[in-house]
């Protein structure tokens, strides 16, 4: 099966817009893997989060905020032959975004983080009282490299 690799920001947005969940690898102090799932937000130029505020990943962030995130859709099963299981392969398309996570501490800007997070799921902007955004970490990544592939597709 054919993979595309792109880098053009509009398939890339594409993608990313088609997924619900991606998931953030990251490396704790002892150099082990540590994957989490987010729910997300993204500009083109940041990826936005929000989690509480205590926590291994936080933990682990604030250690070594260097990351990889990815993003998978569109998985369909193909096969050339249904008797011959080495003809058999999954179609994809996905994203893995590289950089550092930096952490948001300015009220106005959680703000903004969390509207970016909504402005995906809901589609629109919200008001928030001080507590929810205080007793809560948001964080951005500055994505400093970024692909798409694409699997089984022309």
């Amino acid at each position: 099966m054919k993979n595309i690799i792109h880098s053009n920001p509009e398939v890339i947005q594409t993608i990313i817009d088609k997924c619900d969940v991606c998931f953030m690898g990251m490396v704790d102090a002892e150099g082990m893997p540590y994957v989490l799932p987010f729910n997300f937000g993204f500009d083109g130029t940041y990826l936005y989060f929000h989690s509480g505020q205590k926590g291994k990943k936080n933990e682990i962030l604030k250690n070594n905020n260097n990351v990889c995130v990815a993003f998978s859709t569109d998985h369909m099963l193909s096969k050339q032959n249904e008797n011959v299981a080495c003809s058999y392969s999954m179609k994809f398309r996905s994203v893995l975004a590289y950089g550092a996570i930096e952490f948001v501490y300015d009220f106005d800007e959680k703000i903004k983080v969390l509207n970016q997070i909504m402005q995906k799921y809901s589609g629109r902007d919200f008001e928030y009282n001080a507590p929810a955004v205080n007793n809560i970490e948001t964080f951005k990544l500055k994505i400093t490299k970024i692909q798409a592939k694409e699997s089984g597709y022309l």
